[in-house]
């Protein structure tokens, strides 16, 4: 099991810490509804330094980016940040992840904890172009600082100015008494804020001031299970649930992030898929009833038939009913259309619904 620099904090804070993707990690601090709340409506800290990073640099950094994601890396420009994906030979996906442009001929890939080595070994097996690749996951830590009030909280700490960034930017700039720290205004949440990246010897001091910086705004630490709530209310993917190794991106909801303007990894085979349409597609629902859906649920007919499976379920703390998402053949994929969850022995109706859950 690897720590993160901040585990004894997290240990002293009180949290409640699980096993993650091989990482000891604070699963919650308070209980999920008061930290879910504390993110929607103030600020609040949450230490993701698990999450692995890859820098890819020289003059075939781009035509490797290029090759094994399916997002178009050429559109972006120093600063700017993409959501992407790295599509597998079958069909399906190997990870999500973002893309940074660092500056030209460098960029950083930022991936999920659990397939660190899996995404390696994958990004790696087409590097015919020799482009240099360095893994800098277990050098850097991760902080994502968000809610509303994020910038108003953190902008005593930077020169940056925090309200005038636009989503999916970044500024590599002083915070926190640190020089060189990436700012990006990214996040898993929905409420707006700021993810920083820094080395591990320096997130402890940044961890510190953050939470003096946001003393008076309400900031509180947040666990991995108010992450879970809050990006489900927003219908983000969760790799291993929402979308994995037999997904496609077209049936999961990403073909806004897969472009065949250029030549990647099995574009031909879901280029035909987007264009055949996918025979099953990820959808968003919310129960008609009291319950609450989770993974691996049946979703069934009048009949009990079942047409489908769920993929990630909770009860929202901000709506405050069962909400879940799930793959449902695509002639029952419009919102309005009514399934029914199989909660244990009990099949509860629910409703198809357009993403997000939460609207602000």
């Amino acid at each position: 099991m690897q720590n993160t620099a901040l585990t004894e904090t997290h240990i002293s804070l009180g949290a409640k810490m699980v096993p993650f993707a091989g990482f000891n990690m604070p699963v919650s601090y308070e209980g999920v509804t008061v930290e879910h709340e504390t993110v929607r409506r103030a600020v609040g800290v949450f230490d993701v330094s698990h999450m692995g990073e890859f820098l890819i640099t020289g003059p075939n950094a781009l035509d490797l980016i290029q090759k094994v994601t399916t997002n178009d890396a050429s559109k972006l420009t120093e600063g700017k940040a993409q959501y992407s994906c790295l599509p597998n030979d079958k069909g399906g996906i190997v990870d999500d992840l973002i893309v940074y442009k660092i500056a030209d001929e460098k960029y950083l890939l930022v991936v999920n904890a659990s397939n660190i080595k899996k995404d390696w070994d994958w990004i790696s097996s087409h590097n015919t172009m020799n482009a240099e690749m360095r893994d800098l996951s277990d050098d850097y830590s991760l902080l994502a600082i968000q809610g509303p009030l994020a910038a108003k909280a953190m902008q005593s700490l930077t020169s940056v100015d925090l309200e005038g960034m636009k989503f999916y930017t970044f500024e590599i700039a002083d915070f926190a008494g640190i020089e060189h720290v990436i700012i990006s205004a990214t996040g898993y949440t929905g409420s707006g804020g700021f993810e920083i990246y820094c080395k591990n010897s320096e997130v402890q001091q940044i961890w510190d001031k953050v939470f003096e910086a946001g003393a008076d705004f309400g900031i509180k630490p947040i666990g991995l299970a108010a992450r879970d709530t809050l990006r489900l209310e927003m219908g983000y993917c969760l790799y291993g649930n929402d979308i994995n190794d037999t997904t496609s991106p077209i049936e999961a909801g990403l073909s806004w992030i897969t472009k065949f303007s250029k030549d990647f990894i099995n574009a031909k085979a879901l280029a035909e898929e987007k264009e055949k349409g996918a025979n099953r597609k990820l959808v968003g629902f919310e129960l008609d009833e009291r319950g609450i859906p989770r993974h691996d649920y049946d979703i069934v007919d009048n009949q009990g038939n079942a047409i489908g499976i769920v993929t990630s379920g909770t009860m929202s703390p901000s709506l405050g009913k069962g909400i879940g998402l799930g793959y449902v053949p695509t002639d029952l994929a419009k919102p309005g259309t009514k399934i029914n969850i199989q909660v244990r022995k009990k099949a509860i109706p629910a409703t198809i619904v357009k993403l997000p859950f939460y609207k602000g």
